[in-house]
């Protein structure tokens, strides 16, 4: 059966010593998941559970691209984070199993419509406009796991224009991969494709046309974007 217009492909990322790509399912996004970052956004890390939002897969692109400065917004911020690559189904797992789920690892940018996030949150709205945004989803090439090894006290990084904002290690999560893994597979059938991002460091700040956004994690491929023209 034809469609009445076509759609863009199914974006995809690199994968370190691959020539195939990692195609992407759907993307989850942990929220507050280091205590550091929660305080510069008055809030208090809630160690009940994790909590999440989504990003549709229209919103991403790949390390290195140029990507407009969004509308609607007046406060366009960086959010470096660690994105985990399902390569096993899991539904249920337990935190001892999660890891048996993991395909690889990269770098990722959450960036987000700040403005917009805190006045809907002010109103107990939902976060899409200020978190689901073309262009916010930005994703360095994957490293498999068994490359990384295991998630322990590797530096994160991100730097403005040459100058370091963010600076913390993985050590800091609240909440760590597995005890995520688990969690989040008790409400949804994990699969090959989805992507977990894992919450920023504190640091986080905005940025204006012509800002290059660079940064890092031990052991894995670095990531870039520069913001071009407002769209």
């Amino acid at each position: 059966m034809s469609h009445l217009f076509d759609l863009p492909a199914i974006p995809a990322i690199p994968v370190k010593g691959e020539t195939a790509t990692y195609a992407i399912r759907r993307i989850f996004c942990v929220g507050r998941n280091y205590a550091a970052h929660a305080a510069e956004m008055g809030i208090a890390v809630d160690r009940e559970k994790p909590f999440y939002f989504t990003k549709s897969t229209a919103s991403a692109i790949l390390s290195g691209a140029t990507a407009p400065y969004p509308p609607g917004t007046d406060n366009y911020h960086y959010e470096m984070e660690l994105a985990v690559a399902i390569g096993a189904p899991a539904f249920k797992v337990a935190v001892d199993q999660a890891m048996d789920s993991v395909y690889g690892y990269c770098c990722a940018l959450d960036m987000t419509r700040r403005d917009l996030q805190l006045s809907e949150r002010a109103h107990q709205r939902p976060w899409d406009l200020g978190k689901d945004v073309e262009n916010s989803a930005v994703f360095a090439p994957i490293t498999k796991a068994a490359a990384f090894g295991a998630v322990a006290d590797q530096r994160i990084h991100l730097s403005l224009n040459g100058e370091v904002r963010q600076d913390a290690t993985l050590a800091e999560l609240v909440w760590s991969v597995p005890e995520i893994i688990s969690h989040l597979s008790g409400f949804y059938h994990l699969q090959p494709g989805d992507l977990i991002m894992t919450g920023t460091p504190a640091g986080v700040g905005a940025v204006l046309p012509g800002d290059v956004i660079t940064g890092g994690i031990d052991g894995l491929e670095p990531i870039s974007l520069t913001i071009g023209a407002a769209a």
